[in-house]
């Protein structure tokens, strides 16, 4: 019977082929992602023993990770910070998650309105007042053109996008697939490691044409609409309570829904029946 470290281990490295092959394309190549593997075993080795208590010591890290005492040593020396997202950033992504929920920023298909820079509500300025006061809009419309997500013409803002999903700006696209793809993996771990019952499911076809597969995409695009119209107003209704009722120390979680799509041609096409 296989072990289940094997099976683990065979399961990381298929999901791992993806993420390869995008360092590939960018110049990582092995040596430097093994080296760099070694903070991520440490980190969650930490991680691993805060969760049951136990004292992080040089040994008990390189016991539990496999990493050797010498490089712990040094790791741990040498480590930063964790990266936490910019402030800036999240204030852009409040902004466009406001536009996105309220009705009088939406048309009656529930798409998001151009709206004008500034004057009567609604406009740009009024949204992101309704954010912050500490920023000044133009600097927030600014950011949002950068990262593709928005245009402004003629005293008018167009949002491009039915999320905070930038489109230019290789650092901030590679984040939000970073934070994406970590917490679509978290949720199906910790389901495996029987710890919860977080939604993480799929539905999978395979022979099928080029032109099916399209229609699906077209399919899933608008399912997606749907279901981001009714998580994203509960979201923003139960941050605005949570701001009003909550103290910080209670508001200390954080959530994700996502929703993917992908299809690719079999390079090895099933045989037909005999």
């Amino acid at each position: 019977m296989t072990s289940r470290s094997a099976i683990v281990l065979e399961s990381a490295l298929e999901l791992l082929r993806p993420a390869v092959r995008l360092m590939l394309r960018h110049g990582v190549a092995a040596p430097a992602f093994a080296t760099a593997l070694k903070r991520v075993f440490l980190q969650a080795a930490q991680d691993e023993l805060r969760a049951h208590g136990k004292p992080l010591t040089d040994s008990a890290i390189s016991l539990l990770s496999g990493v050797h005492r010498r490089d712990v040593r040094n790791l741990t020396r040498l480590a930063t910070p964790r990266a936490k997202p910019d402030g800036f950033t999240g204030l852009a992504s409040q902004v466009v998650t406001r536009w996105l929920s309220q009705d009088r920023y939406l048309d009656a298909h529930q798409a998001p309105l151009a709206i004008a820079r500034s004057g009567d509500e609604p406009c740009f300025d009024a949204l992101v007042r309704a954010v912050s006061q500490d920023v000044r809009p133009r600097s927030v419309l600014d950011e949002l053109i950068r990262l593709g997500l928005a245009t402004e013409a003629d005293g008018q803002v167009t949002l491009l996008t039915h999320g905070f999903v930038p489109r230019s700006g290789f650092p901030e696209m590679a984040s939000e697939l970073s934070r994406n793809a970590h917490d679509h993996l978290a949720a199906a771990c910790h389901n495996l490691d029987g710890g919860g019952e977080f939604l993480e499911q799929a539905i999978f076809v395979d022979e099928i044409t080029a032109e099916s597969a399209l229609h699906l995409h077209k399919v899933s695009v608008q399912a997606w609409k749907v279901a981001f119209q009714t998580v994203m107003r509960e979201a923003q209704a139960r941050f605005d309570h949570d701001a009003s009722h909550a103290t910080p120390a209670q508001r200390n979680h954080r959530a994700r829904f996502g929703v993917y799509f992908y299809s690719v041609e079999e390079k090895e096409p099933h045989e037909p029946p005999v």
